[in-house]
């Protein structure tokens, strides 16, 4: 009855900084007669929505440009320039926060809002780390002093990787980061699921009860 398709691409740019796209396109498989667009045949746009942030590499939002070539309303476009106070924010810890706070509500387009934070996402992974093996050993270096300088203005560690206990994975309490990056390693007290742990039979209960719905579909 719906389809959402939601797109992020990262690049960098020759100038130093970084431009991370997004675009949210929403149809429907069938026809509808809209108020202010009229007649809209099957799998037309419903929404069709695109970002482009430019961030330097403390992810600091440079530049920002809303398109919106696809939207129910004519009054949609009129949020656009809001858009334009978030120069300056930082992707990172309170990014929701501030992009809530400038384009949340009344103030901003609900779906051009919600592009934001999976971009966010895109934005750590085209930074950090993986296009190292492009760089030359210079850039490599300018960027890793550039990190730890950042690092340690902010009263950091400059050795601690900003993604630790980010999410589960990644926890500094588990397995990935012990093995990685002993040093931020942090031991739990909490022993393992075993068989007859309620955690654990849990867990079991509820995989059951998904794979006996999965076959009933």
């Amino acid at each position: 009855m719906h389809n959402r398709r939601v797109e992020c691409e990262g690049y960098r740019r020759t100038d130093g900084l970084w431009e991370i796209e997004g675009r949210i396109v929403d149809t429907k498989p069938f026809a509808v007669d809209e108020t202010y667009r009229g007649h809209r045949p099957a799998g037309a746009d419903v929404h069709n929505i695109a970002i482009r942030l430019t961030i330097d590499e403390d992810f600091v939002v440079r530049d920002i440009e809303v398109l919106m070539p696809e939207v129910p309303y004519p009054t949609c476009t009129g949020a656009i320039p809001n858009y334009r106070k978030l120069i300056g924010a930082r992707i990172g810890a309170g990014w929701r926060k501030a992009v809530n706070a400038v384009v949340g509500s009344t103030s901003g387009c609900t779906h051009a809002r919600e592009l934001l934070f999976p971009m966010a996402t895109v934005a750590f992974q085209t930074l950090y780390g993986w296009e190292d093996a492009m760089a030359s050993p210079e850039e490599r270096a300018e960027r890793a002093a550039h990190n730890i300088a950042g690092r340690k203005g902010q009263g950091a560690d400059p050795d601690r990787p900003q993604f630790l206990d980010g999410c589960y994975s990644w926890s500094s309490e588990r397995e990935v980061v012990a093995r990685l990056y002993p040093r931020f390693a942090r031991p739990t007290s909490s022993p393992p699921a075993v068989e007859g742990d309620s955690t654990a039979t849990r867990s079991r209960s509820a995989l059951s009860s998904a794979e006996q719905y999965s076959a009933k579909r």
